[in-house]
């Protein structure tokens, strides 16, 4: 199984497919590298397709300490995986969690990033999809099974529009696991603290983070619905980057699949310029 030590000493789980030039890919807050799973197939013909399970997520080994769970971290986490991997600079594909990495390591670690792709995800974040996120993060799913979980989570997915049953499962059955107790997530429970903790300050500004990206190839794919990533905030993305490719999913809230026409052609003239 591939891994690496990160400097702390922790286990971390990645995903290694494909040729061509590199494509570091980072997942969502509560999520691991399956977020591209719909996607891979469209990238990994071209492209040496890299995914990482952040500590606490998926296959990687748990934090001892929850408070490591943050982004300054889980971006020190990451260019240990491109230095594990030999990688002098490689763009990212990052949904939600994973593009705020994208945009700390512009900040930080500028001439190991190749470009940033965020999904539905930018330098301000809307109160309604935080407290939405603070009402889940953590906490196993009031469904028993896997059936009652797919069965409910149409309902459940704000914002998601003629989805078919079979996605719903393959949802459910990346993020939850089977106990005898019910169900159960498939990260450390842990997280939540450092979620809540999170946001008992002032909310940072973000903004000189996405400056930062400067230069860069840069595009941001936006589910219509979503309630984390609201208009007025693409469009001041915009205005500040008029070069970036845009891409509004229809029917799709907070995350886009991203095997939609409209993610996949924002992807494929976004990996033009890299």
């Amino acid at each position: 199984m591939p891994e690496f030590r990160t400097s702390d000493n922790l286990r971390l789980w990645y995903e290694d497919q494909g040729d061509g030039p590199p494509l570091l890919c980072l997942s969502g807050l509560t999520r691991n590298s399956t977020d591209f799973d719909y996607v891979l197939p469209y990238l990994v013909g071209e492209h040496r397709v890299i995914r990482l399970d952040y500590r606490g997520r998926g296959k990687s080994q748990r934090a001892p300490d929850w408070q490591t769970y943050n982004i300054p971290t889980e971006a020190r986490d990451a260019v240990e995986l491109l230095d594990h991997l030999g990688l002098d600079r490689v763009p990212i594909l990052g949904t939600s969690r994973g593009g705020l990495i994208g945009m700390a390591l512009a900040l930080t670690a500028k001439a190991r990033l190749g470009g940033l792709c965020l999904v539905d995800i930018g330098p301000e974040i809307s109160e309604a999809g935080m407290e939405a996120i603070r009402g889940y993060v953590g906490l196993d799913p009031k469904a028993v099974t896997l059936g009652e979980a797919v069965a409910g989570r149409a309902a459940l997915m704000a914002g998601f529009e003629d989805v078919p049953e079979s996605r719903w499962r393959e949802e459910v059955e990346k993020h939850y696991r089977e106990t005898d107790d019910g169900l159960a997530i498939n990260y450390d429970a842990k997280l939540r603290d450092a979620v809540l903790a999170a946001g008992e300050g002032a909310s940072p500004d973000l903004w000189p983070l996405f400056d930062a990206l400067a230069g860069l190839p840069l595009a941001c794919i936006r589910g219509a619905n979503s309630d984390l990533l609201t208009p007025e905030t693409l469009s001041e993305m915009r205005r500040r980057r008029p070069d970036m490719i845009v891409a509004e999913v229809p029917g799709r809230g907070h995350v886009p699949f991203l095997d939609e026409p409209e993610s996949l052609e924002a992807l494929n003239e976004w990996t033009m310029l890299l």
